[in-house]
């Protein structure tokens, strides 16, 4: 509440809140629509991105190659992550890196963009509870339902 007004000597006493939890998405968006994602509630670390390689590849199909484009957050550039592109590129998954500060470069921003200010409706905010579902029905849909189109 950014501005209050009380009387004086009688103070206007709000409880604090503690800081909220987090639905933390990671996705991999291809130029056909298709979506794989991987959601935690969890701090976001190398390990989680890891996890979500991991699923990226249970679904690719052995002879297909993929190439995924990522921003230079620290999880992406630490020794673990570097450590398993070798192995990914054996399994035809390649890494490519942006530009600094240059997010508009990557797809996935534009689903992350459609789904927080398109596709959610305002009742997803009412509780935690309610947003992860909402979040999730909106993910599972995807290519049906939600769909972006990239001419």
């Amino acid at each position: 509440m950014p501005y209050a007004w009380s009387p004086v000597s009688q103070p206007l006493e709000l409880p604090a809140f503690s800081r909220s939890r987090r639905l933390n998405v990671l996705g991999f968006l291809s130029r056909q629509g298709k979506l794989v994602y991987h959601t935690t509630t969890e701090t976001v670390t190398t390990e989680t991105v890891l996890e979500a390689f991991d699923l990226l590849l249970k679904e690719k199909s052995p002879e297909a190659f993929a190439i995924v484009v990522l921003d230079n957050a620290s999880i992406h550039r630490s020794a673990l992550f570097r450590s398993k592109e070798l192995e990914w590129r054996e399994q035809r998954l390649y890494v490519v890196f942006l530009p600094t500060y240059s997010p508009e470069l990557n797809l996935i921003e534009i689903l992350w963009r459609k789904i927080k200010y398109e596709w959610l409706p305002i009742a997803a905010y009412r509780s935690f509870q309610s947003l992860t579902d909402h979040v999730l029905e909106v993910l599972s849909g995807h290519g049906n339902k939600y769909a972006i189109t990239f001419v």
